[in-house]
């Protein structure tokens, strides 16, 4: 697996999205062209003063990693501004039934707005129909960074509870770089194909340097092909651009529902914008305070720890292909089928093979969401019986590859996003390796795989503008944490931070299995969060739902 930067690929479980089976053809924000040279933009407004060295050393908890805070932007929206947050949105039917598409402007840069640079979001919404009184709009967004807030809020706005989707619009934006909304670009779909099949277990030095290479060429492609973009698609700037869609939709505060990564772009809208939070559900929360190396330790424990749950309730049943003895054992057993992987290919019937980096990918695709564990025994049963093939089809759905070979710009906004966000993991393999012990330490089964992945940053072409920081958003209204204490991607530690972090943070605590919890099959959650959203009412201090 070589995804780009896959411990902060952060998103709502792709199985989930896909079974909605609608496509907002219509919905687009058009291309930005990217000719213009590369430079590195300065600092984005509201960023901390202070950029201290990140903390490789701190652990997730309940104390944050850092001492900087994310401060607030000016209350009144400055006179540069001002066109873009009175612009009149042109609705129009996009292909799907009660759905309604527009295009939104927003500056390239807000610290120097220059109309020939602007952007165009697409945006989507479906009124609510009632009964009861309307509560004004939903914002969604799914995570990533990367993934289509559009495709998810396909998803939401019929598997979200009617309580809450009869009140509210829902709506979304595609953020800028990602899928509708100028969608950064960085690799050819075969040259996608070779990036995603690249060795990241090296065993010497050759193949160490070919992960470093490959790094660099995906690099290299995002600045060549989406050099005016890439250095304006932090978390800021979307965030930013959700407080002029929150205008444009007539409503004097944001409600919102982020998911994963979609909660660190909640946490920072609330950290520039207390004053305008109306409720927000983070769910499936990240850490804004650790680096990009701690992030990338404790996602890998996170996978293993969700690794550990697959593998107890496997080697209960009768298929398992783990074997029926224990959960040590069924891990003994993974590693080896990755070994063999590793040096022997297998067919998939297809022309690409299944090599030990996709087939790693397939696992940890099916880590997000329990629903898939089912699907994950059929393809390691296949496996063991020599047929690659349904573990590639997991991969590629981590991928977002099609059955035509078609990638979305998934990983290419992700590692825009995260490269921008925070100082890079990890500058050379020599840094790599230094780590693996400690990577190995806390995922011995994915460890190796997740640091080098974790590479990509270090060669992008432009200097991140965002470091760790705080988010206290004071005077914001009550915020609403949700943590999934056996959560693969974003481990529980990290909601428990930041409702710490958040001055009117709450936790909401799911004794349970998958990426995130809020709409996918827990009553005591989504009950919960119904009333959060519906009555502005937060759960009791250490609400826990099993």
């Amino acid at each position: 697996m070589h995804p780009t930067h896959p411990t902060r690929l952060l998103r709502f479980p792709a199985t989930v999205i896909a079974v909605t089976g609608l496509l907002l053809s219509a919905c687009s924000g058009g291309g930005h062209q990217a000719t213009a040279s590369v430079s590195t933009p300065a600092p984005p407004a509201g960023a901390a003063t202070a950029a201290p060295a990140p903390s490789d050393t701190a652990s997730p908890g309940a104390k944050p990693a850092t001492t900087a805070t994310l401060s607030p932007l000016p209350a009144r929206t400055p006179a540069d501004l001002a066109s873009y947050y009175k612009q009149k949105l042109s609705w129009h039917s996009c292909g799907v039934p009660e759905f309604e598409c527009a295009t939104m402007k927003v500056p390239l840069d807000y610290a120097r707005p220059v109309a020939a640079d602007d952007l165009k979001l697409a945006v989507a919404r479906t009124k609510a129909a009632g009964p009861g009184k309307r509560l004004g709009s939903l914002l969604v967004n799914p995570g990533g960074p990367g993934g289509s807030a559009i495709d998810y809020l396909q998803y939401a706005a019929t598997g979200y509870p009617s309580a809450v989707t009869s009140r509210y619009d829902m709506a979304a934006v595609d953020p800028r770089g990602v899928a509708r909304s100028e969608p950064v670009e960085c690799l050819s779909d075969k040259q996608m194909d070779a990036y995603t099949a690249v060795d990241t277990t090296p065993d010497d030095t050759a193949e160490a340097d070919k992960v470093a290479g490959a790094d660099r060429t995906f690099a290299a492609g995002c600045k060549k092909m989406s050099a005016a973009l890439i250095g304006h698609v932090s978390t800021i700037d979307s965030a930013r651009d959700m407080d002029v869609l929150r205008q444009l939709l007539g409503d004097a505060k944001l409600n919102y529902v982020g998911k994963s990564y979609g909660t660190f772009l909640g946490a920072t809208y609330a950290g520039l914008f207390p004053q305008r939070v109306g409720r927000l559900v983070l769910d499936g929360a990240m850490d804004p305070s650790v680096s990009a190396l701690e992030s990338s330790r404790a996602q890998a424990g996170g996978f293993e720890i969700a690794f550990g749950a697959f593998a107890r309730d496997c080697v209960k049943r009768a298929d398992c292909p783990l074997g029926r003895t224990s959960a040590a054992n069924a891990g003994t057993r993974l590693d080896a089928l990755f070994a063999s992987l590793d040096k022997h290919p297998l067919p998939t019937g297809t022309k690409r093979p299944l090599t030990e980096a996709l087939g790693t990918t397939g696992v940890i695709a099916a880590m997000y969401d329990q629903e898939a564990w089912p699907a994950l025994r059929g393809a390691l049963i296949s496996a063991n019986k020599g047929d690659g093939g349904p573990l590639l089809k997991l991969s590629d759905s981590y991928y977002e590859r099609d059955d035509a070979g078609k990638y979305s710009n998934l990983m290419y906004a992700n590692a825009a996003v995260n490269c921008l966000d925070l100082p890079p993991a990890f500058r050379s393999p020599a840094d790599v390796t230094k780590a693996l012990p400690a990577f190995r330490a806390a995922s011995p089964h994915f460890g190796t795989t997740l640091a080098w992945s974790s590479l990509i940053c270090g060669y992008w072409p432009l200097h991140a503008t965002g470091h760790p920081e705080r988010i206290q958003a004071k005077g914001a209204a009550p915020i609403l944490v949700v943590g999934t204490i056996r959560d693969p991607a974003t481990p529980y530690a990290w909601a428990e931070s930041l409702a710490a972090q958040l001055s009117s943070g709450h936790l909401l605590t799911y004794d349970g299995d998958g990426h995130t919890a809020y709409a996918r099959g827990s009553t005591c959650i989504d009950t919960a969060v119904n009333a959060y959203l519906l009555a502005g009412t937060v759960p009791p201090p250490h609400k826990k739902c099993t």
